[in-house]
Protein backbone atom coordinates (compact mmCIF):
# COMPACT_ATOMS: atom_id res chain seq x y z
CA UNK A 1 0.00 0.00 0.00
CA UNK A 2 1.20 3.59 -0.64
CA UNK A 3 0.39 6.74 0.35
CA UNK A 4 -0.10 9.23 -1.83
CA UNK A 5 2.22 12.06 -2.34
CA UNK A 6 0.60 15.08 -2.98
CA UNK A 7 1.73 18.17 -0.65
CA UNK A 8 -1.83 19.21 0.64
CA UNK A 9 -2.94 15.81 1.48
CA UNK A 10 0.90 14.82 2.98
CA UNK A 11 -0.06 18.09 5.54
CA UNK A 12 -2.96 16.88 6.12
CA UNK A 13 -2.54 13.43 7.53
CA UNK A 14 -2.13 13.61 11.13
CA UNK A 15 -5.21 15.58 11.23
CA UNK A 16 -7.59 15.72 8.17
CA UNK A 17 -7.61 12.19 6.93
CA UNK A 18 -8.07 9.68 8.73
CA UNK A 19 -6.96 7.03 6.47
CA UNK A 20 -5.45 6.43 3.21
CA UNK A 21 -4.52 3.08 1.44
CA UNK A 22 -4.05 2.39 -2.75
CA UNK A 23 -2.69 0.48 -4.91
CA UNK A 24 -0.25 0.18 -7.84
CA UNK A 25 -3.01 -1.61 -9.88
CA UNK A 26 -5.56 1.26 -11.20
CA UNK A 27 -9.12 0.71 -9.65
CA UNK A 28 -11.43 2.84 -8.34
CA UNK A 29 -11.54 6.00 -5.69
CA UNK A 30 -13.55 6.06 -3.24
CA UNK A 31 -13.53 8.89 -0.52
CA UNK A 32 -15.55 8.69 2.88
CA UNK A 33 -16.35 11.69 4.73
CA UNK A 34 -17.26 11.76 8.08
CA UNK A 35 -18.08 14.93 10.58
CA UNK A 36 -19.11 17.21 8.17
CA UNK A 37 -20.87 18.09 11.36
CA UNK A 38 -19.02 18.32 14.32
CA UNK A 39 -21.69 16.57 16.74
CA UNK A 40 -21.76 13.48 14.54
CA UNK A 41 -18.51 11.93 15.10
CA UNK A 42 -19.95 8.15 14.47
CA UNK A 43 -18.74 8.19 10.99
CA UNK A 44 -15.28 9.25 12.20
CA UNK A 45 -14.61 6.56 14.97
CA UNK A 46 -16.11 3.79 12.42
CA UNK A 47 -13.66 5.35 9.74
CA UNK A 48 -10.76 5.20 12.24
CA UNK A 49 -11.53 1.48 12.92
CA UNK A 50 -11.66 0.37 9.81
CA UNK A 51 -8.25 1.98 8.65
CA UNK A 52 -6.46 0.30 11.34
CA UNK A 53 -7.99 -3.16 10.36
CA UNK A 54 -7.06 -2.54 6.87
CA UNK A 55 -3.00 -1.58 8.01
CA UNK A 56 -3.59 -4.44 10.27
CA UNK A 57 -4.91 -6.94 7.95
CA UNK A 58 -2.82 -6.06 4.98
CA UNK A 59 -5.33 -6.47 3.11
CA UNK A 60 -4.39 -5.63 -0.89
CA UNK A 61 -7.13 -3.01 -2.49
CA UNK A 62 -7.54 -2.06 -6.11
CA UNK A 63 -7.56 1.54 -6.64
CA UNK A 64 -7.59 3.76 -4.00
CA UNK A 65 -9.62 4.38 -0.64
CA UNK A 66 -9.83 8.31 1.95
CA UNK A 67 -11.08 8.57 5.10
CA UNK A 68 -11.77 12.46 5.48
CA UNK A 69 -12.63 14.13 8.63
CA UNK A 70 -15.24 17.36 8.19
CA UNK A 71 -15.25 20.11 10.60
CA UNK A 72 -12.17 19.99 12.74
CA UNK A 73 -13.30 23.03 15.38
CA UNK A 74 -16.59 21.61 15.27
CA UNK A 75 -16.01 18.28 16.12
CA UNK A 76 -13.57 19.29 18.93
CA UNK A 77 -16.55 21.19 20.37
CA UNK A 78 -18.86 18.53 19.72
CA UNK A 79 -21.39 21.14 18.12
CA UNK A 80 -22.74 20.64 14.87
CA UNK A 81 -21.01 24.03 13.53
CA UNK A 82 -19.89 26.79 15.03
CA UNK A 83 -20.37 29.94 12.71
CA UNK A 84 -22.24 28.20 9.76
CA UNK A 85 -23.02 25.10 8.94
CA UNK A 86 -20.84 23.54 6.47
CA UNK A 87 -22.98 21.43 4.77
CA UNK A 88 -24.90 24.08 3.54
CA UNK A 89 -22.28 26.34 1.83
CA UNK A 90 -21.37 24.10 -1.02
CA UNK A 91 -22.78 26.38 -3.65
CA UNK A 92 -20.56 27.58 -6.76
CA UNK A 93 -21.35 30.69 -6.20
CA UNK A 94 -20.20 30.14 -2.57
CA UNK A 95 -17.49 28.25 -2.72
CA UNK A 96 -16.10 31.32 -5.42
CA UNK A 97 -16.86 33.83 -3.21
CA UNK A 98 -14.92 31.60 -0.23
CA UNK A 99 -11.66 31.14 -2.35
CA UNK A 100 -11.50 35.09 -3.19
CA UNK A 101 -11.28 35.87 0.83
CA UNK A 102 -7.80 35.73 2.69
CA UNK A 103 -7.84 33.46 5.44
CA UNK A 104 -8.62 35.70 8.18
CA UNK A 105 -11.20 37.16 6.29
CA UNK A 106 -12.88 33.50 6.19
CA UNK A 107 -15.50 31.94 8.78
CA UNK A 108 -14.69 28.52 11.14
CA UNK A 109 -16.27 26.87 8.51
CA UNK A 110 -15.14 28.75 5.08
CA UNK A 111 -11.67 27.79 6.27
CA UNK A 112 -12.72 24.28 6.26
CA UNK A 113 -14.64 24.23 3.11
CA UNK A 114 -11.79 25.88 1.45
CA UNK A 115 -9.02 23.39 2.87
CA UNK A 116 -12.04 20.21 1.82
CA UNK A 117 -12.03 21.78 -1.36
CA UNK A 118 -8.57 22.03 -2.20
CA UNK A 119 -8.37 17.91 -0.82
CA UNK A 120 -11.08 17.17 -3.15
CA UNK A 121 -9.06 18.49 -6.08
CA UNK A 122 -6.13 17.11 -5.80
CA UNK A 123 -7.66 13.83 -5.48
CA UNK A 124 -9.55 14.26 -8.86
CA UNK A 125 -5.77 15.33 -10.11
CA UNK A 126 -4.03 12.32 -8.75
CA UNK A 127 -6.36 9.43 -8.66
CA UNK A 128 -8.04 7.24 -10.94
CA UNK A 129 -11.72 7.43 -11.81
CA UNK A 130 -14.38 5.89 -11.52
CA UNK A 131 -14.86 8.01 -8.36
CA UNK A 132 -17.21 7.11 -5.08
CA UNK A 133 -17.79 9.16 -2.55
CA UNK A 134 -19.69 8.81 0.55
CA UNK A 135 -20.77 10.99 3.59
CA UNK A 136 -21.51 9.79 7.14
CA UNK A 137 -24.12 11.05 9.14
CA UNK A 138 -26.01 10.19 12.65
CA UNK A 139 -29.44 12.44 13.43
CA UNK A 140 -30.96 13.39 16.67
CA UNK A 141 -33.72 10.97 17.24
CA UNK A 142 -34.15 7.36 16.67
CA UNK A 143 -34.37 6.08 12.87
CA UNK A 144 -33.55 3.08 10.77
CA UNK A 145 -30.12 3.99 8.62
CA UNK A 146 -30.75 4.65 5.82
CA UNK A 147 -29.28 6.63 2.25
CA UNK A 148 -29.88 9.88 0.94
CA UNK A 149 -29.11 10.50 -3.00
CA UNK A 150 -29.68 13.16 -5.12
CA UNK A 151 -31.96 11.57 -7.50
CA UNK A 152 -30.05 10.40 -11.27
CA UNK A 153 -30.20 6.25 -12.17
CA UNK A 154 -26.29 5.86 -11.23
CA UNK A 155 -27.25 6.66 -7.35
CA UNK A 156 -30.17 4.68 -7.69
CA UNK A 157 -28.67 1.99 -9.17
CA UNK A 158 -25.45 2.00 -6.37
CA UNK A 159 -27.65 2.25 -3.59
CA UNK A 160 -29.74 -0.44 -4.08
CA UNK A 161 -27.18 -2.86 -3.43
CA UNK A 162 -27.70 -1.77 0.60
CA UNK A 163 -30.57 -3.26 2.52
CA UNK A 164 -31.71 0.07 4.00
CA UNK A 165 -34.26 2.65 3.05
CA UNK A 166 -33.59 5.03 0.37
CA UNK A 167 -34.17 8.84 0.27
CA UNK A 168 -34.83 10.78 -2.62
CA UNK A 169 -35.37 14.59 -3.16
CA UNK A 170 -33.52 15.90 -0.38
CA UNK A 171 -31.83 18.06 -2.33
CA UNK A 172 -34.92 20.03 -3.60
CA UNK A 173 -35.27 21.15 0.18
CA UNK A 174 -31.52 21.81 1.22
CA UNK A 175 -29.48 24.47 -0.14
CA UNK A 176 -25.17 24.02 -0.34
CA UNK A 177 -24.99 20.05 1.15
CA UNK A 178 -21.59 19.09 -0.27
CA UNK A 179 -22.53 15.81 -2.02
CA UNK A 180 -25.06 18.60 -4.18
CA UNK A 181 -21.54 19.95 -5.06
CA UNK A 182 -19.99 16.16 -5.66
CA UNK A 183 -23.56 15.00 -7.81
CA UNK A 184 -23.01 18.73 -10.27
CA UNK A 185 -19.89 17.04 -11.53
CA UNK A 186 -21.85 13.93 -12.13
CA UNK A 187 -19.80 11.67 -9.83
CA UNK A 188 -21.75 8.45 -7.75
CA UNK A 189 -22.42 10.03 -3.96
CA UNK A 190 -24.59 9.21 -1.28
CA UNK A 191 -25.20 9.88 2.16
CA UNK A 192 -25.55 7.43 4.52
CA UNK A 193 -27.34 7.98 7.97
CA UNK A 194 -25.80 5.35 10.59
CA UNK A 195 -28.57 6.03 13.66
CA UNK A 196 -28.55 8.55 16.07
CA UNK A 197 -26.25 10.31 17.91
CA UNK A 198 -23.52 9.52 19.76
CA UNK A 199 -24.52 5.63 19.81
CA UNK A 200 -22.66 2.00 19.62
CA UNK A 201 -25.24 1.09 17.01
CA UNK A 202 -24.86 4.27 14.75
CA UNK A 203 -20.67 3.25 14.72
CA UNK A 204 -20.99 -0.34 14.11
CA UNK A 205 -24.10 0.42 11.52
CA UNK A 206 -21.02 2.88 9.65
CA UNK A 207 -18.83 -0.02 10.14
CA UNK A 208 -20.59 -2.65 8.05
CA UNK A 209 -21.47 0.04 5.30
CA UNK A 210 -17.83 1.21 4.73
CA UNK A 211 -16.83 -2.99 4.21
CA UNK A 212 -19.58 -3.43 2.10
CA UNK A 213 -19.34 0.32 -0.02
CA UNK A 214 -15.83 -1.42 -0.62
CA UNK A 215 -16.95 -4.22 -1.95
CA UNK A 216 -19.58 -2.91 -3.84
CA UNK A 217 -16.92 -0.08 -5.63
CA UNK A 218 -14.60 -2.76 -6.55
CA UNK A 219 -11.80 -2.18 -4.38
CA UNK A 220 -11.75 -5.17 -2.68
CA UNK A 221 -13.83 -8.85 -3.24
CA UNK A 222 -16.31 -10.94 -1.16
CA UNK A 223 -13.87 -13.77 -0.90
CA UNK A 224 -11.26 -11.14 0.83
CA UNK A 225 -14.10 -9.92 3.44
CA UNK A 226 -14.89 -12.87 5.64
CA UNK A 227 -17.43 -11.06 7.45
CA UNK A 228 -19.24 -9.50 4.41
CA UNK A 229 -22.28 -11.25 5.65
CA UNK A 230 -22.38 -10.26 9.26
CA UNK A 231 -21.74 -6.60 8.09
CA UNK A 232 -24.90 -6.84 5.65
CA UNK A 233 -27.12 -8.60 8.41
CA UNK A 234 -26.47 -5.54 10.61
CA UNK A 235 -27.71 -3.28 8.37
CA UNK A 236 -30.19 -5.34 7.70
CA UNK A 237 -31.75 -6.12 10.63
CA UNK A 238 -30.80 -2.42 12.15
CA UNK A 239 -33.34 -1.34 8.61
CA UNK A 240 -35.65 -4.08 9.96
CA UNK A 241 -35.60 -5.35 6.67
CA UNK A 242 -36.93 -1.89 5.18
CA UNK A 243 -35.12 -0.93 1.68
CA UNK A 244 -37.66 0.22 0.30
CA UNK A 245 -37.70 4.19 -1.49
CA UNK A 246 -39.17 7.12 -0.10
CA UNK A 247 -39.69 10.83 -1.45
CA UNK A 248 -39.68 13.51 0.16
CA UNK A 249 -42.88 15.58 0.00
CA UNK A 250 -42.51 18.27 3.24
CA UNK A 251 -39.79 20.35 5.24
CA UNK A 252 -40.59 22.26 8.24
CA UNK A 253 -38.70 25.01 7.67
CA UNK A 254 -36.69 26.89 10.93
CA UNK A 255 -35.21 29.66 11.49
CA UNK A 256 -32.11 30.42 14.26
CA UNK A 257 -34.50 33.25 15.64
CA UNK A 258 -37.86 30.56 15.65
CA UNK A 259 -38.97 28.76 18.89
CA UNK A 260 -39.25 25.11 17.63
CA UNK A 261 -40.14 21.98 19.85
CA UNK A 262 -40.64 19.21 18.79
CA UNK A 263 -42.43 16.90 21.27
CA UNK A 264 -41.26 14.10 22.73
CA UNK A 265 -41.08 10.51 21.45
CA UNK A 266 -41.21 10.83 17.49
CA UNK A 267 -38.68 8.74 15.36
CA UNK A 268 -37.91 8.53 11.74
CA UNK A 269 -40.11 6.84 9.40
CA UNK A 270 -43.01 6.16 12.21
CA UNK A 271 -46.03 6.68 9.98
CA UNK A 272 -48.28 9.16 11.57
CA UNK A 273 -52.22 9.56 11.83
CA UNK A 274 -53.87 12.86 9.80
CA UNK A 275 -54.07 15.48 12.98
CA UNK A 276 -51.61 14.23 15.29
CA UNK A 277 -49.71 17.43 17.24
CA UNK A 278 -46.18 17.06 16.28
CA UNK A 279 -44.29 19.96 17.44
CA UNK A 280 -44.93 23.66 18.55
CA UNK A 281 -43.38 26.64 16.21
CA UNK A 282 -43.40 30.12 17.40
CA UNK A 283 -46.41 29.19 19.59
CA UNK A 284 -48.42 27.51 17.07
CA UNK A 285 -49.18 23.79 17.36
CA UNK A 286 -47.74 21.61 14.38
CA UNK A 287 -50.16 19.21 13.60
CA UNK A 288 -50.10 16.36 10.66
CA UNK A 289 -52.44 17.17 7.85
CA UNK A 290 -52.73 14.20 6.29
CA UNK A 291 -51.80 10.66 7.30
CA UNK A 292 -47.87 10.39 6.75
CA UNK A 293 -44.74 9.40 7.25
CA UNK A 294 -42.52 11.53 9.84
CA UNK A 295 -38.33 11.87 8.55
CA UNK A 296 -36.28 13.03 10.70
CA UNK A 297 -37.36 14.89 13.56
CA UNK A 298 -35.00 17.74 15.41
CA UNK A 299 -33.86 17.20 18.91
CA UNK A 300 -30.96 19.68 18.83
CA UNK A 301 -30.45 22.84 19.56
CA UNK A 302 -28.95 23.30 15.95
CA UNK A 303 -30.73 22.66 12.35
CA UNK A 304 -32.90 24.24 9.94
CA UNK A 305 -35.22 21.65 9.40
CA UNK A 306 -37.41 20.96 12.24
CA UNK A 307 -38.72 17.40 10.66
CA UNK A 308 -39.49 16.31 7.11
CA UNK A 309 -42.85 14.27 6.08
CA UNK A 310 -42.18 11.25 3.04
CA UNK A 311 -44.38 8.61 1.33
CA UNK A 312 -43.12 5.82 -0.17
CA UNK A 313 -42.42 5.39 -4.20
CA UNK A 314 -44.21 2.19 -5.85
CA UNK A 315 -41.47 0.40 -7.56
CA UNK A 316 -43.57 0.70 -11.35
CA UNK A 317 -42.94 4.33 -10.96
CA UNK A 318 -39.15 4.11 -10.41
CA UNK A 319 -38.98 2.18 -13.52
CA UNK A 320 -40.93 4.38 -15.47
CA UNK A 321 -39.11 7.22 -14.21
CA UNK A 322 -35.88 4.99 -15.57
CA UNK A 323 -37.45 4.24 -18.83
CA UNK A 324 -38.33 8.39 -19.01
CA UNK A 325 -34.91 9.84 -18.56
CA UNK A 326 -33.19 6.94 -20.81
CA UNK A 327 -35.29 7.79 -23.84
CA UNK A 328 -34.51 11.76 -22.72
CA UNK A 329 -38.09 12.13 -22.51
CA UNK A 330 -37.50 15.71 -21.59
CA UNK A 331 -35.78 16.73 -24.80
CA UNK A 332 -39.30 17.13 -25.78
CA UNK A 333 -40.34 19.42 -22.90
CA UNK A 334 -38.15 22.11 -24.71
CA UNK A 335 -39.99 22.12 -27.75
CA UNK A 336 -43.08 23.35 -25.96
CA UNK A 337 -43.55 27.17 -25.92
CA UNK A 338 -42.52 28.65 -22.43
CA UNK A 339 -40.10 25.77 -21.64
CA UNK A 340 -35.91 26.32 -23.10
CA UNK A 341 -32.78 25.15 -21.92
CA UNK A 342 -31.10 27.34 -19.63
CA UNK A 343 -27.47 26.97 -20.34
CA UNK A 344 -25.58 25.13 -22.73
CA UNK A 345 -24.75 21.73 -21.46
CA UNK A 346 -29.06 20.94 -21.29
CA UNK A 347 -28.82 20.34 -17.29
CA UNK A 348 -31.24 22.91 -16.09
CA UNK A 349 -34.54 23.90 -17.98
CA UNK A 350 -36.39 27.44 -17.82
CA UNK A 351 -40.13 26.56 -17.67
CA UNK A 352 -42.16 30.16 -17.40
CA UNK A 353 -45.17 29.94 -14.37
CA UNK A 354 -47.72 30.39 -17.06
CA UNK A 355 -46.90 26.66 -18.39
CA UNK A 356 -45.33 25.61 -14.92
CA UNK A 357 -48.95 25.53 -13.98
CA UNK A 358 -50.18 22.07 -16.24
CA UNK A 359 -47.48 19.96 -15.03
CA UNK A 360 -47.73 19.14 -11.18
CA UNK A 361 -44.24 18.46 -9.29
CA UNK A 362 -44.04 14.74 -9.38
CA UNK A 363 -44.31 15.24 -13.17
CA UNK A 364 -40.72 16.68 -13.32
CA UNK A 365 -39.83 14.37 -10.67
CA UNK A 366 -40.51 11.43 -12.95
CA UNK A 367 -37.42 13.09 -15.58
CA UNK A 368 -35.00 13.58 -12.73
CA UNK A 369 -35.82 17.88 -12.27
CA UNK A 370 -35.28 18.54 -9.01
CA UNK A 371 -34.16 21.84 -6.61
CA UNK A 372 -36.55 24.55 -8.12
CA UNK A 373 -35.40 28.11 -7.66
CA UNK A 374 -38.26 30.41 -8.68
CA UNK A 375 -38.20 33.96 -9.61
CA UNK A 376 -41.22 36.11 -10.68
CA UNK A 377 -41.48 34.82 -13.90
CA UNK A 378 -39.64 31.34 -14.23
CA UNK A 379 -38.73 28.10 -12.84
CA UNK A 380 -35.74 27.26 -13.23
CA UNK A 381 -35.14 23.04 -12.91
CA UNK A 382 -32.33 20.69 -12.75
CA UNK A 383 -31.54 17.90 -13.88
CA UNK A 384 -28.69 15.36 -12.24
CA UNK A 385 -29.53 12.45 -15.34
CA UNK A 386 -27.67 15.68 -17.81
CA UNK A 387 -24.68 16.13 -15.61
CA UNK A 388 -24.21 12.07 -14.38
CA UNK A 389 -21.08 10.63 -16.06
CA UNK A 390 -22.97 7.07 -17.00
CA UNK A 391 -19.83 6.13 -18.83
CA UNK A 392 -17.24 5.94 -16.05
CA UNK A 393 -19.72 3.34 -14.35
CA UNK A 394 -20.33 1.13 -17.26
CA UNK A 395 -18.17 -1.79 -16.41
CA UNK A 396 -19.46 -2.10 -12.67
CA UNK A 397 -21.52 -4.92 -11.91
CA UNK A 398 -24.34 -2.84 -10.51
CA UNK A 399 -24.56 -0.58 -13.41
CA UNK A 400 -27.77 -1.55 -15.18
CA UNK A 401 -26.95 -1.26 -18.68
Amino acid sequence: MTQIQAKSIKKLKSTRIIGHVSSKETGPTVVYFAGIHGNEPSGVEALDQVFKQLKASELQVTGSVFGIKGNLPALLEKKRFLEHDLNRIWTRSGIDKIEQKSKPERSVEENELSELHQLISDIFATHAPPYYFIDFHTTSSPTLPFITINDALINREFARLFPVPIILGIEEYLEGPLLNYINEKGYVSLGFESGQHFTEEAVKNSVSFIWLAMIYCGVLTKEQVPDYKKYHDQLNLAAKGNNIFYEIIHRRRITESDDFKMLPGFRSFEKLEKGITMANHNGEQITAYKDTIVFMPLYQAQGEEGFFLIRKIPGWILSFSAFLRKIKFDSFLALLPGVSWSNGTRDKLMVNLKVAMFFNKPFFHLLGYRNRMVDETHLILNNRERTAKNEMYKDAFWFNK
